[in-house]
């Protein structure tokens, strides 16, 4: 039996166990005395949760774990490790379809180096809003692995739901890439790089290699990472930028770097097929198709509200806003939830004359003239109930930090307030305690936090 023990190695003996966790929910280092802390003494830096030697150096994992493609960095032993931290009983693995080939495998392997059961989630995962801990958790999962797209949602989002992102790096023919960049640009040229979160790693090789040459930009929309896009999320590139350079296969990410920036060239280098191309897209029929579909909504008297239930993909918040403005103006509206949206489902509704889906903004971009009435996207809701200007640029900023409005999911108006950590001292004199009641002050709240000692 190849089963691995316990937590030994857990970041290090002697001191408290400290972990921090970065936005994208991964340990960051952590600070531990070495030793009893007394002066004098120089603290020593170790990575809280490291990985131990028993796990990441066992003979028997690393040859089970031959058999997955090299190129595909699942990050097994990071699970096992996770995984046995958590004590967890059952585990949930989501994929993407590309990946569920690979599924059986990990989950086997999962099994056979940990206490826990594994459950391979098979409903579609188009992207990381689709992460879907209530049908873990309905399943009785208790962790959680999500694969294949960044920490889109929180990990401390997913209540009760231990949760493991893991990107799955891939590594591509860097130098391939680097020669095809130098072959097709002059020297000297602004170009701006970007990618799906698999290739973020290569992307970053490449601009150190091509910066000595070439005015190379890495973008960032946060939260994402640098250099990563979504469907739905791209940032905007200032005037100067020559080019974007899209590292990855299909056309879904790139169109939306594309729609946010319609005056810079596109292109697009296919890892697996090496094949680099300039790409185009029809700006001036979106934009048509799109104000047309607002145009038709405006005088809607009787809308429907489409929160989408497919994993994490529906924002409440985006609902609830939106559900206030129809109020505001008398508008009568039905609320509708759906995992996908067709076009026959919405048809059994003819009573509703417009829709505003709150679950995937490409899905009117680029299917909403496939639909009876006006499918539109909360941002074009707000400017047909005339809240919002209609932008000569359409936004593609659904999970930006720093968007335009509150048709998206991260606007400031929809942040829950941050907690208020400084505390206020006191003008009047601290009165010390007396003989009697200072016996018990052990078991008086401390500093606002129970029992706990400061």
């Amino acid at each position: 039996m190849a089963e691995l023990t316990g937590r030994e190695g857990a970041a290090g003996g002697g001191g408290r166990h400290v972990e921090e966790r970065d936005g994208a929910g991964t340990a960051a280092g952590a600070l531990t005395p070495a030793g009893t802390g007394k002066a004098g003494r120089t603290p020593v830096r170790r990575v809280a949760n490291q990985i131990p030697d028993e796990i990441s150096q066992n003979a028997l994992l690393l040859e089970a774990i031959s058999v997955l493609p090299q190129n595909y960095n699942f990050e097994i032993p990071k699970t096992i490790w996770r995984i046995q931290q958590a004590a967890a009983k059952r585990v949930a693995l989501q994929m993407p379809e590309g990946l569920l080939m690979f599924a059986c495998t990990i989950a086997d392997i999962i099994e056979r180096f940990t206490s826990a059961e594994t459950v391979v989630m098979g409903d579609v995962t188009y992207g990381a809003c689709c992460v879907d801990d209530y049908t873990a958790r309905a399943l009785g999962a208790d962790f959680l692995v999500h694969y294949g797209h960044s920490c889109l949602i929180p990990i401390d989002a997913t209540h009760g739901m231990r949760m493991l992102y893991v990107f799955v790096d891939i590594k591509i023919d860097i130098s391939h890439f680097v020669d095809t960049v130098r072959f097709n640009f002059a020297s000297g040229a602004s170009l701006a790089f970007v990618s799906t979160i698999q290739f973020v790693s290569a992307l970053q090789a490449a601009a150190q290699d091509l910066r000595p040459e070439y005015k190379v930009l890495i973008p960032q929309s946060k939260p994402l990472s640098p250099g990563e896009i979504l469907g739905c999320t791209s940032p905007r590139l200032e005037s100067s930028v020559d080019a974007v350079v899209y590292l990855g296969d299909g056309r879904f990410h790139l169109e939306s770097v594309m729609i946010a920036n319609p005056d810079t060239k596109a292109f697009r280098y296919d890892p697996y097929s090496k094949v680099f191309s300039r790409e185009y897209y029809d700006h001036t029929t979106m934009q048509k198709n799109r104000s047309d579909a607002i145009s038709s909504a405006a005088g809607a008297k009787t809308w429907g509200l489409i929160l989408g239930t497919l994993g994490r993909q529906g924002s409440p918040k985006i609902l609830e806003h939106l559900e206030s403005r129809l109020q505001a103006l008398g508008c009568r509206y039905v609320r509708l939830l759906l995992s996908e949206i067709f076009p026959n489902k919405l048809k059994l509704f003819p009573e509703v004359e417009a829709w505003i889906q709150v679950a995937c903004p490409r899905l009117s971009i680029d299917w909403g003239t496939a639909f009876s009435k006006p499918l539109l996207t909360p941002y074009e809701a707000c400017v047909a109930l005339k809240e919002a200007e209609w932008q000569k640029t359409y936004p593609m900023d659904f999970y930006s930090n720093q968007s335009l409005g509150p048709w998206t999911v991260n606007h400031e108006s929809h942040r829950p307030p941050r907690p208020t950590t400084r505390q206020t001292k006191s003008s009047q004199p601290r009165k010390e305690p007396t003989l009697e009641k200072s016996t018990n002050t052990a078991s008086l709240p401390m500093s606002g936090r129970g029992t706990e000692p400061s």
